[in-house]
């Protein structure tokens, strides 16, 4: 496989919507983007490649140990600079039903026609089975479901089946979240910025290509495990803050970049999709002294390394 040399994958700056994403009008109606705007968006993003959207890295005996370093090429750490920080909506289904919702340091919730409502409001919306949405948020609040604390914002959805919890959260603080749910967050910090390229990745394919047309992706391991606030620590705050922008790429495509614990459960359950890093092997690798570019390079063979950079330079 010929290595792919870094390129430079841009995103026009996201605003309070999700581009190539979803939002909700009024009533909590899905609305979807205009599909020539996101096809421009997606070519933008991929810009200077001859294959958009979203891939997996082919095995390339990745499965097994990972390649020795004369059979690797290392993939080149792109220079520092500014990089876009998206918003996602994840569900959280590991929170359903949505049973009790708290509100912390100014939170407040409010209808979708913006009207705030009490909290005795809100559990009594909740009881009720009807169609509805309500956000729950504010500028440094904190909103608990189900005693579990999110920061950003909590939509709570109901199409007629069901109230589901969405939070609306910047891409950077869910990677941190997600590296701490993944990995112990003690772990080595290379093998933690490994984890938080591979979650970046992972993530933003789902930002162009949402799971559901209310939400990016799930919370569960169905996706990639998301705790909120309980898994975002110091020390996966500082491998997401390292390897800030940085995702997998190959053959100018962004990689859906695959992990599990271990080796024998990474090829039980993606060794027909393509390459995928065991987790204790990237914490082994990191432990002997390898980056974590040096350590993402033995697992997914042939992938370089780019940075999603905003159109302000």
């Amino acid at each position: 496989m010929q290595f792919t040399p870094s390129l430079s994958l841009l995103l026009t700056t996201f605003t309070s919507v999700l581009a190539l994403g979803l939002w909700w009008g009024s009533g909590g109606r899905s609305s979807q983007p205009d599909p020539t705007a996101s096809e421009t968006l997606l070519q933008t993003l991929l810009e200077g490649s001859d294959e958009r959207g979203a891939s997996t890295v082919p095995a390339k005996g990745s499965m097994d140990e990972p390649p020795t370093p004369s059979a690797v090429t290392v993939p080149v750490i792109p220079e520092a600079g500014r990089s876009a920080d998206p918003q996602l909506k994840v569900a959280l289904l590991s929170q359903s039903p949505p049973r009790s919702i708290s509100l912390q340091h100014g939170a407040r919730c409010r209808r979708a026609s913006g009207k705030v409502i009490s909290k005795e409001t809100l559990m009594d919306l909740l009881a009720v089975q009807r169609q509805g949405l309500i956000s729950c948020g504010g500028e440094r609040g904190r909103v608990l479901v189900n005693d579990r604390a999110y920061e950003g914002i909590i939509h709570l959805l109901n199409r007629g089946n069901g109230w589901t919890a969405i939070n609306q959260i910047n891409l950077e603080r869910y990677v941190a979240s997600v590296v701490g749910a993944e990995m112990p967050s003690h772990w080595n910090g290379e093998a933690l910025k490994a984890q938080a390229v591979a979650a970046r990745s992972y993530a933003l394919v789902h930002v162009i290509r949402p799971a559901s047309a209310d939400w990016n992706l799930g919370d569960t391991t169905r996706w990639q495990a998301y705790a909120g606030l309980m898994s975002n620590t110091a020390s996966t705050r500082k491998a997401a803050s390292a390897t800030n922008g940085i995702v997998l790429s190959f053959q100018g495509g962004l990689v859906e970049s695959l992990y599990a614990a271990t080796r024998e459960i990474s090829t039980e359950a993606h060794g027909h999709l393509g390459a995928s890093m065991s987790q204790h092997g990237a914490q082994k690798l990191a432990e002997e002294g390898l980056r974590f570019n040096e350590i993402l390079g033995r697992y997914y063979v042939g992938a370089s390394l780019a940075r999603i950079k905003t159109d302000r330079e």
